[in-house]
């Protein structure tokens, strides 16, 4: 792990840019801290790093400096500054002509969208878990927030490390991963909005019944997909606290 930038906010709270070969990430630590801060990594669509920057930073930093957390985050493949990845790119244009003609998106459109993200992604996450967990400044345990919820779901099934994870329903699921979601047994926050104009309601709903955790909690609001109250951020760092600390 190189680390290529820093700065420190008015509320203590360190900002580190970093590399872990060609993958760019951010880590955020509290201004201080008795004993090594448990981690959060939050997960997030792809769309780059630079334009959901400030969604990121607004729960990182409410993390260290209320609840003393590090949280982390890494550019996913094929997003940002990263070398492009022409099946992803061919799998993004398909859905959107399907959604623009209003035509149902079926699964053959779902699985090349995500299944080959997740299996990039987990693994490279894994590596960032490695480096990060090295560091003096965070001891573990280890929390997952964020999208891709499919993600989040083979994290938890094939990383122990993952003690917790507060999920964002929204993000189109292909079908093996409601048997993976099965396997699942860490405690679970599932966060869905109930008019989610990208998301298939009942199919959130499935996914949720579908986990195999003996504790789980649905958090579900009215309004769209960018309509997440504030409480929420709030909701999810309790939730954390309860499980990481």
């Amino acid at each position: 792990m190189d680390f290529t930038s820093e700065q420190r906010f008015d509320d203590g709270v360190l900002e580190r840019s970093f590399a872990l070969g060609e993958i760019p990430g951010i880590l955020w630590t509290p201004a201080s801290t008795s004993a090594p801060a448990p981690l959060i990594l939050i997960g997030h669509p792809p769309l780059g790093l630079d334009k959901i920057y400030p969604r990121l930073v607004a729960r990182a930093r409410y993390y260290a400096a209320e609840f003393g957390f590090a949280a982390a985050t890494i550019e996913l493949p094929g997003s940002g500054v990263r070398p492009r990845w022409e099946a992803s790119e061919q799998a993004r244009a398909d859905l959107r002509r399907v959604m623009q003609a209003g035509e149902p998106v079926g699964a053959e459109i779902v699985d090349a969208l995500v299944l080959p993200l997740v299996e990039k992604a987990v693994p490279e996450w894994q590596t960032a878990m490695d480096a990060l967990l090295a560091l003096p400044e965070i001891g573990g345990p280890v929390g997952f927030e964020g999208g891709i919820i499919s993600i989040g779901i083979r994290l938890a099934v094939v990383d122990p490390r993952i003690a917790a994870a507060n999920l964002f329903a929204g993000s189109l699921v292909p079908g093996v991963m409601f048997e993976e979601a099965r396997e699942v047994t860490i405690p679970l926050q599932v966060l869905l909005q109930w008019d989610d104009e990208g998301n298939e309601r009942q199919e959130a709903l499935n996914l949720y019944d579908a986990f195999g955790s003996k504790e789980k909690t649905l958090h579900a609001n009215l309004g769209g997909h960018a309509g997440v109250p504030e409480f929420e951020v709030e909701a999810g760092a309790r939730f954390f606290a309860r499980h990481l600390k």
